[in-house]
């Protein structure tokens, strides 16, 4: 894989996406309907799914791609894939919210090794670069030029005092009971996989999830927090997280900084 040509690819298809999404978030109303699950999807999902799947096939047509909206069709036995979620925080993005992402990335023998998270109604944007990097892109944002690269990295953490981040549309009393088994000084909801971002970031020093996920809703934000020295492990054994299940159901999580002393379940 050129990794060099991916990042390029991936960015510039999630900065089309995004302006493709903000396009319809803005107008005065939109239609959403409900999928097989009664898990909600909107034109911007199926757009931006189109959008982005276009892109990669151009560029990688022989790299299996896997996307929410098309997830069904695919029986997966590569053990290189790019997996998308055109529009994670679709519930964000119909009660406008703004806390909504456009995520893709590179999995290989079960590691999402690059990513992109891109927020569009936020403005931010964090990648791995070629060699692995993460960094956070300063906008305004040019498709074909990068802006401002700031690189960044997970923070030192205080456990007598941790900053917490969790699901703003998901979070249950098993959250709450497991975040209180730690001394946490702050406590931050956020849709989507910008909970993930703010860890890579120092902003959270961790992202406890215990919920119904897929792994297009974490593919990216695994990838930018590990090119940012976090890491993500299985809610019940502390497991580093992999990828490529059969269905591509994720379990329960933690995505957190090195440093933070986890807790049992």
């Amino acid at each position: 894989m050129d990794h060099e040509k991916l990042v390029a690819v991936m960015r510039e298809a999630a900065l089309a996406a995004g302006q493709v999404i903000m396009e319809i978030y803005e107008a005065d109303d939109f239609d959403v309907k409900l999928k097989s699950d009664n898990s909600p999807v909107t034109e911007a999902d199926e757009k931006a799914d189109a959008l982005i799947s276009d892109r990669l096939r151009a560029a990688f047509p022989d790299v299996v791609l896997i996307t929410e909206e098309q997830a069904d069709s695919h029986e997966l036995t590569a053990n290189q894939f790019l997996i998308v979620d055109p529009l994670d925080g679709t519930k964000e993005f119909i009660k406008r919210r703004g806390d909504f992402t456009v995520n893709i990335a590179l999995v290989e023998d079960g590691v999402p090794v690059r990513g992109i998270v891109y927020a569009p109604a936020k403005g931010r944007l964090f990648y791995t670069t070629a060699d692995g990097v993460s960094v956070e892109e300063a906008g305004p944002f040019d498709p074909k030029v990068p802006g401002r690269l700031d690189p960044i990295g997970v923070s030192a953490p205080d456990n007598a005092a941790l900053r917490v981040v969790a699901s703003k549309s998901h979070r249950d009393q098993a959250t709450d009971d497991y975040i209180n088994k730690y001394a946490h000084a702050d406590l931050k909801s956020a849709g989507s996989s910008l909970k993930f971002c703010l860890v890579a970031t120092g902003e959270a020093d961790i992202y406890p999830r215990l919920g119904r996920t897929m792994e297009w809703d974490t593919a990216a934000g695994d990838a930018v927090l590990r090119g940012a020295g976090g890491a993500m492990v299985r809610f019940e054994d502390h497991v580093t997280f992999d990828y490529g299940k059969p269905g591509f159901a994720n379990g329960f999580f933690i995505a957190y900084g090195p440093g933070v002393e986890l807790k049992q379940p």
